[in-house]
């Protein structure tokens, strides 16, 4: 039987190849009811996915732009929730450690709740996952809150990063490409992200394989400021090789 988070990220897929989906066509490819894919497009709906429309519906994404958090919270959900935790088990009891925004840092942040550690989360949406964790010491760095991605972002952000030391950054991004770097749709979150890496002794990326196929518009860092890179196992060979050409450690996991 296909669960509901199964047919969830069916859907996401169906609308990012195609414009409109069907009710009947999706319940005879998961072999459910139509009120029960009827009741699916609700949930996407209220979350910010899709619009419905007659018969279906269709995704709220304009074209070139990022995801909706919530639609990419649905896509490899199953694969980040493994680097996230593979990623985190690279950290040492104690350490502290800076966690960035993102679907796969708010699988880390999860993780994260059950360690002994200090962490400053760089999103809103993490700090409700880490507060009831009982050996997390949580420090909010503030900022501004971005609209939907829940990230903090802006100058307030920043400058309360520079002001700290942490022995590791749990890194997250949109692209990343041995040639171009790391990149993020969104200026302000790359910012954030470059203050928090020069205030960590090291860095580890947390990178699905299909962010290895994506540039987005702004520069976080090239990738030799990068220490580690945790991703899966259909990360480009390529791409891993140039990688550990410029002595960054590569798990596949």
């Amino acid at each position: 039987m296909v669960s509901a988070e199964q047919r969830h990220a069916e859907i996401v897929r169906a609308l990012k190849t195609t414009e409109l989906v069907n009710v009947a066509a999706l319940a005879q490819e998961l072999g459910t009811s139509e009120v029960t894919i009827r009741r699916d497009l609700a949930e996407l709906e209220q979350a910010g996915v899709l619009r419905r429309v007659r018969g279906g519906a269709v995704s709220t994404m304009l074209r070139g732009e990022e995801s909706p958090f919530a639609m990419r919270e649905l896509e490899h959900a199953e694969i980040k929730a493994r680097i996230a935790a593979a990623a985190v088990d690279l950290v040492s009891d104690g350490e502290s450690v800076v966690l960035d925004s993102g679907t796969t840092g708010l699988a880390a942040a999860r993780v994260l709740a059950r360690r002994r550690a200090t962490v400053v989360p760089l999103a809103v949406n993490e700090i409700t996952v880490l507060a009831p964790g009982r050996d997390v010491a949580l420090l909010v760095p503030g900022g501004s809150v971005r609209p939907v991605e829940w990230s903090l972002v802006g100058p307030l952000a920043e400058h309360n990063l520079a002001n700290l030391r942490f022995d590791t950054m749990l890194l997250t991004c949109c692209g990343l490409d041995p040639r171009r770097g790391v990149t993020a749709y969104d200026l302000q979150d790359a910012a954030v992200k470059r203050a928090a890496m020069s205030s960590a002794a090291r860095t580890i990326a947390m990178v699905d394989s299909s962010k290895f196929a994506r540039t987005a518009m702004a520069v976080v860092c090239p990738t030799a400021d990068i220490d580690i890179v945790v991703t899966d196992e259909d990360a480009p060979d390529a791409a891993v090789a140039a990688l550990a050409s410029e002595g960054i450690e590569v798990f596949r996991v």
